[in-house]
């Protein structure tokens, strides 16, 4: 299994809710971690890339595995787990749907005052990889998530840094392995073309 890798994505919809739960209504979060089938805007610094994720990457980790919901991916504020039935994680069309009802302490609500405000509009996911694609388009390095484990869903204050949740080194292994399949097929390209040009001398020369 690779390294934790995390991405953050934009969306106005992170928003809070209302729950109507008994007698009570419970203030949810409500949004969307992960979109399917979107190219993300370009990641890497040192190996540049762009990724997508596929419909059904999350399936199996969302039903067998224990997640957390955190801010700011911070294992000291939890705001849900799925096995205690506080997060709720499903896929949908659109992507990976989170609804977290959140504990009723100081720093929870106040949280919920900086997602109203628009404060904080990101969601991020912390993940690692079991199944992945790699592939070359319109000049770049490109990546498809077909199979995760998924960690943790957080809130977030900043995007991710890719270099620092990526492992780097095997990114530019993975480039450098990849770049170097791309020149071995270039390579037999001219060879066979150099092969045929041989060929129609001999043929004009006979």
């Amino acid at each position: 299994m690779g390294k934790m890798e995390r991405r953050t994505i934009y969306l106005e919809e992170l928003r809070v809710n209302s729950l109507k739960q008994e007698e009570d209504k419970v203030r949810i979060i409500e949004g969307h971690a992960a979109v399917f089938d979107k190219w993300s805007e370009e990641l890497g610094f040192l190996v540049p890339f762009k990724e997508k994720v596929l419909k059904g990457a999350f399936k199996e980790s969302i039903e067998k595995d224990d997640i957390r919901a955190l801010f700011n991916h911070d294992a000291n504020y939890v705001l849900g787990r799925n096995k205690s039935g506080t997060l709720f994680l499903q896929e949908d069309e659109t992507g990976l749907k989170v609804r977290i009802i959140p504990p009723d302490t100081q720093w929870a609500r106040d949280l919920l005052v900086s997602i109203e405000r628009g404060d904080i509009s990101q969601m991020s996911f912390g993940f690692t990889v079991l199944e992945d694609r790699w592939g070359y388009q319109d000049g770049i390095d490109v990546r498809e998530l077909v199979k995760v484990k998924l960690f943790d869903v957080s809130p977030v204050t900043f995007p991710a840094y890719t270099e620092t949740d990526v492992g780097v080194r095997g990114l530019v292994e993975e480039y450098n392995k990849r770049k170097q399949t791309r020149l071995d097929e270039e390579r037999r390209k001219n060879i066979k073309r150099l092969e045929l040009l041989k060929k129609k001398y001999e043929l004009l020369g006979k």
